[in-house]
């Protein structure tokens, strides 16, 4: 059995924090003279490249980081992951989204969903699935919430432009109808999917707009149309039926599938819809291979742990507070969206495991967007702002065959421009508003190109991050408790406002009366 522990009662966190003293007078220009710095603190697999020689770390550091790694019982939590454990304490789960990529030895029940879903996916490509009347699918409408729409989104932006694309996708989530308005507008009721995806099939903002996008497909066609035109992915088989949703078009994920690890299933169909099944399962074996390297390298030479590591040594050793994801590559521009769900759901937690309270630092606040755009907003921030942050530049060395080939090389100039600016800073004696403090974190992630298998490398790479973090703190990465008592309260507040202030029982803050009082024209 896995013990979760204090990880301040590990000797090298001791370590670490003498030796943290010790290079806070240590630059990151005198760490990147270093002759061999650059060959010592990078890393490739396959289509990706991660250099960390901007990192405010050395030798000395990463050797106390593996320690701390070993003496915190790593390798024990990375089988219990893979092997099935019940590594979700609080809810008494396993964590299994590795198996929906799994290659050689994938589940029986996961395999066959897959290509279930999967074969619906190339069905409606094609038009061999049709709406209502025989209709071509012309437009796909994914509706969820969270980890049901942040994955897809994701993915639909990073690789949905490709040659060949199948029809266009929308995405809604938001619960006041904006987005599904936006969605629908000039679309042919008959010629429109929608993929409704929640767990529960209970979603608060997800079922009211499935509600709303059914009444809005029975103005036009009868009610046999909500069979032909709604697909569903939930847990919960039996309501997407009773919704009327036929049961060829249901698929299934499982309780052992965290939202904001789920693309990989078929909460990913409306992905698969757009960029085909092939692309999907390239998606999926770059993330196995990620998975594998993952399971097989020591920590020294483990990309994932190395970066996770780094991510300790920051937060809980340098006092980082920030963690900036910049792409330099638009059409990852909802990558930073999609992270900041993995990594603050999961490592936004104050007790552990073991029902200890949290007092040390966990998760940094992750945030970020496109790079060039940010050069042009939070950039200043970033480089002579008070705040730490860390921050990740992602590129891809070849980009997106539309681009001008002088566009992509001018894009990558800039990573290297902004890594090396932040690392060194600039110096003017003279005009002080002009200088630059440097000697600030980052690290730079290439990508050879981005194609289904390395964008797959990279999100099972951030993934693995989390875990690897999350084992160190002694947190759970797989739940999200802190999510729910909002919900609990939304649910209360909004029937006293359906009800009016003078209904039995209503009890309104300040706030919900005012509310009631401009509700209605002026």
């Amino acid at each position: 059995m896995t013990i979760y522990k204090d990880p301040r009662s590990a000797p090298a966190w001791e370590l670490l924090t003498q030796h943290a003293d010790e290079l806070a007078a240590v630059t990151l220009s005198e760490l990147l003279a270093a002759a061999d710095r650059f060959d010592n603190f990078s890393a490739e697999f396959e289509g990706l490249y991660v250099d960390f020689s901007r990192c405010r770390a050395t030798a000395r550091t990463l050797e106390l980081l593996t320690e701390l790694a070993g003496q915190l019982e790593l390798e024990q939590h990375i089988n219990d992951l893979f092997g099935g454990a019940t590594v979700n304490v609080s809810e008494n789960r396993a964590a299994l989204h590795t198996s929906l990529r799994a290659q050689e030895e994938i589940p029986r029940e996961v395999g066959a969903e897959q290509e279930h879903f999967l074969a619906f996916a190339d069905a409606v490509r094609s038009g061999r699935h049709t709406g209502f009347g025989g209709a071509a699918i012309r437009r796909v409408v994914n509706i969820g919430i969270g980890g049901s729409d942040l994955g897809p989104r994701m993915l639909v932006a990073a690789l949905g432009g490709q040659s060949g694309a199948g029809p266009d996708v929308e995405f809604v989530a938001g619960i006041d109808g904006t987005e599904l308005s936006n969605a629908l507008e000039g679309a042919n009721p008959a010629a429109t999917l929608f993929i409704v995806c929640s767990k529960t099939f209970s979603t608060l903002e997800t079922r009211l707009n499935a509600d709303s996008a059914r009444a809005w497909l029975l103005q036009s066609l009868p009610a046999d149309a909500v069979a032909t035109n709604f697909a569903a992915v939930s847990a919960n088989v039996d309501a997407p039926i009773e919704f009327g949703i036929a049961q060829d078009s249901c698929f299934r994920i499982w309780d052992w599938v965290g939202g904001r690890y789920s693309l990989w299933s078929a909460v990913g169909l409306a992905a698969a819809i757009r960029i085909g099944s092939e692309a999907f399962r390239e998606l999926l074996a770059g993330g196995a291979s990620m998975d594998r390297h993952f399971r097989t390298s020591e920590p020294g030479h483990n990309i994932p742990c190395l970066l996770a590591l780094l991510g300790i040594w920051n937060r809980n050793f340098l006092g980082m507070e920030h963690h900036v994801v910049l792409p330099y590559d638009q059409r990852l521009e909802k990558l930073p969206a999609y992270l900041q769900q993995l990594f603050m759901e999961s490592e936004g937690k104050a007790v552990r495991q073991d029902l200890a309270p949290v007092d040390y630092q966990t998760g940094a606040a992750l945030w970020g967007g496109a790079g060039s755009s940010a050069q042009h907003s939070y950039a200043q921030w970033l480089h002579q702002g008070t705040a730490f942050a860390h921050t990740d530049f992602i590129a891809t060395v070849n980009g997106a065959d539309s681009s001008p080939p002088e566009a992509v090389l001018q894009s990558l100039a800039n990573v290297l421009a902004q890594a090396e600016a932040l690392a060194h800073g600039h110096s003017d004696a003279a005009l002080p508003f002009k200088a630059h403090p440097g000697n600030r974190s980052s690290l730079v992630i290439l990508l050879r190109e981005l194609n289904p298998h390395n964008l797959g490398l990279l999100v099972a790479l951030y993934e693995h991050v989390v875990f690897v973090q999350s084992m160190i703190w002694g947190i759970n990465p797989f739940d999200q408790w802190g999510v729910e008592l909002g919900k609990l309260g939304a649910r209360q507040i909004a029937a006293t406002l359906t009800a009016g202030e003078g209904a039995p029982g209503s009890d309104l803050p300040p706030l919900g009366k005012q509310i009631l009082k401009w509700r209605g024209p002026a």
